[in-house]
């Protein structure tokens, strides 16, 4: 097992749970439908790759590789820019700054960042 993993997957579940409930309590009277479900888009995905984030750990007590450690850190990465971007521009768009949806621009990197966690698991597994 790789214990860094591990550690990061239970401290982005439970930022996961937190954020899902500000989300479904203090946003929803707050902010459009739209905003509200860009930020629930961002939880959503954030949740996902904790399993992911979860499995690159456990994965690694069985095929110790750099690919299984280069999925866990695109995994985290993915979360960061795809969700951090999410969470960033719901608050962009609850402040009414039409300035700054550019950010909504850096999402599709954390998306490409979670292909290639995904495919670099998979480069991981078939090597052993």
């Amino acid at each position: 097992m790789y214990k860094p993993f591990l550690i990061a997957a239970a401290i982005i579940a439970a930022l996961a749970v937190a954020f899902g409930a500000f989300g479904a309590h203090a946003l929803k009277e707050k902010v459009s439908e739209s905003a509200l479900a860009v930020f629930e888009t961002g939880v959503k995905y954030q949740f996902y790759h904790v399993f992911a984030l979860l499995a690159a750990g456990i994965l690694f007590q069985s095929f110790a590789n750099d690919y299984i450690l280069w999925s866990g850190r695109l995994f985290i990465a993915g979360i960061i820019l795809f969700s951090g971007s999410l969470y960033a521009l719901t608050f962009i768009l609850a402040g009414g700054n039409n300035q700054l949806k550019w950010i909504g621009a850096i999402t599709p990197f954390g998306g490409l960042c979670f292909i290639a966690g995904w495919i670099m698991m998979l480069i991981g597994i078939l090597k052993k």
